[in-house]
């Protein structure tokens, strides 16, 4: 094939990605702002006192943790604080390397306890289950590392409820989060599973266990996430969540019907996006089976967890979420398509797949290609310039739409010299960190493909945001 060839069909390729990725985000753009409408609604109902129903389900509150030595303790007081009628909180210490079970039993006063643990889901073997002798409802689990899917097995075998909540040890909870993500199953008993929005602590004061004040961090790294958190959960989940075909919910904070998990036989252990994996296996087969269920996105209950702020932390990261995603869709391919997909299976999937998965390749690929060609002089300057604009302004017009949307409903940054510095960050966000990202990506999607084996890994952490509990 002639070097002209390859320009033109590339040229036609990237035109397709970005009218394509346009195209969509537009419609979730139209559906989120259709959510917040509706939202916005019943929010001004929120002010009122708010009465327990006495019909609130129980939940199991699920906390794998893996040397999280530096932020637990603080978590886990978050948590003993939640506003709910009755909860418990099952630590699962993974085998942790550093003082993360030592700082537990210390800060909550643990005791052996001998309990009947009934197996479930096949899991590594518990060394022993501990119970808190000043909270009752706070018991540990520790056991042989087995990865964060294994923990949240063991967590599912020992859990109490017949809803859980998996939360990541590093994050801090708002008090009224479980009140406001059970809410869905008690509005609709299909509901299987529900996720909430994360946000970014770093720069925000968390004192014993509340968050008393929210801040931005001085890390460009860290307000570059900020800024792609708000645009993933504020039209992306709001966005698909309507039209039942929602296809993640974050590891971070979700909460899902037991039985239902288990039915499905429980996170998977051989993949590093068992977030993910599981909520697209719940669609694939509820939708082969022709079971009638929901999977929905609470714009309300916010979870702040640490963003990484050092680069090899955060490349790190992303190369696990983009095999995570690929991983997810390779085990559950057949929905793609299927007579029975619905929405979630003609849209959401090949969405995900063609320009959330493979879109990497098309960005970094295409914009080497027209820039070899526009230096052998095979396109012009100003066609590439054209090029140029597309691609970055596409990112831009979503990410403005996100802030805006953000600024509108939830009006988390109150001061305007908070929203300035997201503005900022925003440039910066499409314009160098985006490009990173997408090679971080494309690192994660070729060692998918040469099957390079994935694990849970350690992240850094600063833990500054805690400092003064």
């Amino acid at each position: 094939m002639m070097l002209q060839d390859i320009v033109y069909a590339t040229q036609w390729l990237f035109l397709l990605y970005f009218s394509g990725l346009s195209l969509v985000y537009t419609g979730l753009n139209l559906i989120a702002l259709y959510a917040v409408a509706r939202t916005s609604a019943s929010r001004s109902l929120d002010a009122l006192p708010r009465l327990y129903s006495g019909l609130e389900p129980p939940i199991s509150l699920l906390v794998p943790a893996y040397n999280e030595a530096s932020t637990i303790a603080g978590s886990v007081r978050s948590m003993l604080q939640l506003a709910y009628p009755e909860f418990e909180i099952v630590v699962i210490n993974d085998g942790s390397r550093d003082d993360t079970l030592k700082v537990l039993k210390q800060e909550f006063s643990l005791q052996v306890f001998p309990e009947a643990y009934r197996v479930r889901l096949k899991t590594q073997p518990v060394r022993a289950i501990y119970h808190s002798t000043l909270y009752p409802n706070l018991r540990v689990i520790d056991k042989e590392n087995g990865g964060k899917a294994d923990s949240l097995n063991a967590g599912i075998n020992a859990s109490r409820y017949p809803l859980f909540c998996a939360v990541d040890a590093d994050s801090i909870l708002q008090r009224d989060s479980l009140q406001r993500v059970v809410r869905p199953f008690l509005a609709d008993p299909r509901v299987i599973a529900a996720g909430g929005t994360v946000r970014i602590a770093n720069g925000c004061t968390v004192a014993r266990g509340f968050l008393k004040d929210i801040g931005l961090p001085s890390s460009p790294l860290a307000l570059f996430q900020i800024v792609e958190y708000l645009r993933a959960f504020l039209f992306g989940r709001m966005g698909w969540s309507p039209i039942n075909a929602m296809l993640i919910i974050s590891g971070a904070f979700g909460l899902f019907r037991k039985e239902a998990v288990i039915a499905a036989g429980g996170y998977r252990t051989d993949t590093v996006g068992e977030d993910m994996e599981l909520v697209v296996r719940l669609h694939r087969l509820y939708r082969q089976n022709k079971k009638p269920y929901r999977v929905v996105f609470v714009t309300d209950p916010i979870c702040w967890t640490e963003a990484p702020e050092d680069l090899r932390t955060l490349k790190n990261q992303r190369v696990r979420w983009q095999r995570g995603l690929m991983e997810s869709l390779w085990f559950n391919r057949s929905l793609m398509f299927h007579r029975n997909g619905g929405l979630v299976g003609w849209l959401a999937f090949p969405f995900a797949l063609f320009f959330e998965g493979l879109g990497p390749l098309i960005e970094l690929g295409g914009f080497l290609i027209l820039t070899l060609a526009t230096l052998t002089g095979a396109i012009s300057w100003p066609a590439f310039g054209v090029f140029l604009l597309l691609a970055v302004g596409v990112g831009l017009l979503l990410t403005s739409s996100a802030l805006l949307l953000e600024e509108i409903t939830f009006h988390v940054y109150p001061r305007p010299a908070q929203v300035a510095r997201l503005y900022l960050a925003m440039l910066g966000e499409n314009v160098g960190f985006r490009q990173l990202n997408s090679w971080w990506r494309l690192l994660g999607l070729w060692r998918w493909l040469i099957g390079t084996k994935g694990h849970w890994g350690e992240m850094q952490r600063s833990a500054r945001w805690q400092n003064n509990q």
